[in-house]
């Protein structure tokens, strides 16, 4: 699985030293970037990790004309179910109640902690991590796709019009809707559909969130406030045979079904 554009590649993580490089690049955009903290971050080697790394796997985008312990410019890390296993529980199951996902029997993939370093952001990086994640999702028959994606700050009135435009557009259907669990929870119907400016709503919505709309995504009911990342989540789900149409076509021709 490797994309070349000159000196940029696309592989998973096979090395500490690229898992560090991730973890570092984490910590340049959710901790310095954004404000991020959490039990695990060492901020003395600038690394930001958690128990769940080596559960992972890290889909990372290599940049040869960086030294060893820079090389990664942008990360995906990425959690199949049937791995799920060893840790017991998935990651976000900290924020939100997955029953609803567990319950369908299907191949799941979490997702998590995608961000691209800030001197390649609007460039071809996220391009690459999208189409190595299709290439993972193909590979390995993934069904549903979920994670958490986050809006910066934990102020409600901040992300009002969002939260309530994708709670009144786009909440996923019942057999698919996890939910945001009581402690954090904060509820995404904060004003009426009358009331709403979608241009607005969609202009304050982070970039992620707003491709996976575009992929036919959905989020969950209700949203989970991380005062340590100094986030405010959503769980976004993408059932992968109720994709949009032209997404769909282009998994189909990656895996050379069309």
């Amino acid at each position: 699985m490797i994309v070349d554009d000159s000196f940029l590649s696309l592989r998973l993580a096979t090395s500490d030293e690229d898992l560090r490089a991730a973890q570092r690049l984490r910590y340049a955009v959710f901790v310095t970037e954004l404000g991020a903290d959490g039990p695990m971050v060492d901020h003395a080697e600038g690394l930001e990790r958690d128990a769940f790394d080596p559960l992972f796997d890290h889909l990372v985008l290599i940049d040869a004309r960086l030294p060893l312990g820079d090389h990664v410019v942008g990360v995906y890390r990425l959690l199949p179910s049937d791995r799920v296993g060893a840790a017991g529980r998935f990651y976000s199951e900290d924020e939100f109640d997955l029953s609803p996902l567990k319950a369908t029997g299907r191949k799941l993939l979490e997702l998590g902690r995608s961000c691209v370093h800030p001197n390649h952001r609007g460039g071809t990086a996220m391009l690459h991590l999208w189409n190595g994640l299709a290439d993972y999702v193909l590979e390995r028959g993934i069904e549903v796709l979920f994670g958490a994606a986050s809006f910066h700050g934990t102020d409600p009135k901040a992300t009002a019009q969002s939260l309530s435009y994708l709670y009144h557009t786009h909440l996923a259907p019942p057999d698919l809707r996890v939910r945001a669990r009581v402690a954090q929870r904060q509820e995404m119907n904060l004003m009426p559909p009358e009331a709403l400016d979608r241009r607005a709503a969609m202009a304050a919505t982070p970039a992620l969130i707003k491709a996976y709309l575009r992929l036919g995504g959905f989020v969950g009911d209700g949203a989970w406030i991380d005062h340590a990342f100094n986030t405010t989540d959503v769980c976004l789900v993408m059932d992968t045979a109720q994709m949009s149409a032209k997404h769909r076509d282009f998994y189909l021709r990656k895996a050379g079904a069309v």
